[in-house]
């Protein structure tokens, strides 16, 4: 490329931007999300965004196809990390001091190389909340509720699903499926939402399933009552005030996608949203054994924070989140910046502040500040400066007042 060729500046595919109006507006809903984590006494855990190629390949079954290779020569194979609970699984493994149960949560960038559509991102970010250490369904009762409360706490009404991927397997074979295509079966049976019974059995079909088969196997799973650890998942969420039925319903339907799910899983339908589940997660109890001699339990959460956006806007739950700073304190000539710069420095202390650093007269200040969407705006001038004052205007009102220095903070604040 010669020097005076110009660039077209661009995301790559599936990659986006986010400017800071839209990225205050994210981190909003990060902020609620993290405050009932904590809540609940989860924990912050952060992990490279590559990781040693051998540590994901086999543990996300089909979808193995979308691991994102980064290997640089000369390096160990690495790979961008298709999602957060792989790498979980390989902190819990590598550090066998961690307490237990281990609870964290983890909010991080994954990366998948698939075709993009409406809601789905080569780069998108994951945030989510996990259980190490614990059978006991009160840990699965837990991160559900969890869940739950994160969504009410956005506004957002949304019910889970839940099933046993135990129990959906064994219907599958008691049904007359062979062992090996068990996983296989399942992973259309959950397809019913999206392409009805008919759907669901032709595809049975095309797997090499008699039309008798097919047809039992999907009357059986149709029929089936939730197992014991099932029921005593609803018993814990109706006996801290989550209603079955509104928040939460047995789907014997639902398998969901990764092989590595073993007991309870769920899914999460945000009402009136048609883009897709909002959030799911599930009980896995062999991942970790991938990496350390002894096999952990563990269950989690992931919240399909996009499609959370996305819900939220269209139910105009989101709001426009305003600028950084509540005050812009101007400059009035170059002489004078040094005032500027020292009243700025004041001002941070109690209220978000930010100084103008580019030229231009102060009408150009005033533009800048309004098209920010900064509230107010300081003055310092020569009389203000004899005075040892600062005017403060607002841009909304259009009323301002010159006050003492050492008072406009209070003020402004």
């Amino acid at each position: 490329m010669t020097s005076n060729q110009t660039i077209n500046p661009r995301t790559p595919k599936g990659m986006r931007d986010f400017l800071p109006r839209e990225k205050r507006g994210r981190d909003s809903v990060l902020k609620k999300m993290i405050e009932t984590f904590e809540s609940y006494g989860f924990e912050p855990l952060e992990t490279p965004p590559v990781e040693l190629k051998e540590i994901l390949q086999g543990k996300i079954g089909a979808e193995e196809k979308l691991i994102y290779d980064v290997s640089y020569k000369g390096d160990t194979p690495l790979a961008l990390r298709y999602d957060l609970t792989v790498p979980l699984a390989r902190v819990v493994a590598q550090y066998p001091e961690l307490p237990k149960p281990f609870k964290r949560y983890q909010i991080g960038n994954v990366y998948r190389g698939e075709n993009t559509q409406k809601g789905r991102f080569r780069q998108f970010l994951q945030v989510d909340v996990d259980t190490v250490g614990s059978t006991s369904t009160l840990a699965d009762a837990e991160v559900i509720g969890l869940a739950l409360d994160v969504y009410r706490k956005l506004g957002l009404k949304v019910k889970i699903l839940v099933n046993s991927r135990e129990l959906l397997l064994s219907k599958i074979v008691e049904a007359g499926a062979p062992e090996d295509k068990k996983v296989s079966v399942a992973g259309t049976i959950d397809k019913v939402g999206k392409i009805g019974k008919a759907g669901v059995l032709a595809e049975l079909q095309e797997k090499g399933l008699p039309t008798e088969t097919t047809e039992t196997i999907f009357s059986t799973i149709k029929n089936a009552e939730p197992d014991e650890k099932i029921k005593a998942i609803f018993g814990l969420l109706n006996s801290a005030g989550f209603k079955e039925g509104e928040d939460f319903v047995f789907d014997p339907f639902l398998a969901r996608g990764l092989d590595y799910y073993t007991g309870a899983v769920f899914e999460v339908d945000a009402l009136g949203y048609e883009g897709g589940s909002v959030g799911a997660g599930g009980r896995y109890d062999n991942l970790i054994g991938n990496f350390a001699r002894e096999s952990q339990p563990a269950v989690g959460f992931s919240f399909g924070f996009d499609r959370t956006l996305e819900a939220l806007a269209e139910q105009k739950l989101s709001r426009s989140e305003g600028p950084t700073a509540k005050v812009l304190v101007t400059i009035f000539d170059e002489k004078l910046a040094p005032q500027s710069f020292k009243l700025a420095t004041e001002l941070r202390k109690l209220v978000p502040t930010e100084l103008y650093t580019a030229s231009g007269g102060l009408e150009k200040q005033l533009k800048y500040a309004d098209v920010k969407g900064i509230s107010y705006v300081a003055i310092l001038g020569p009389k203000e400066i004899e005075s040892n004052q600062v005017t403060i205007k607002n841009l909304a009102t259009k009323d301002q007042q010159t006050v003492a220095v050492d008072q406009a903070a209070s003020i402004l604040q």
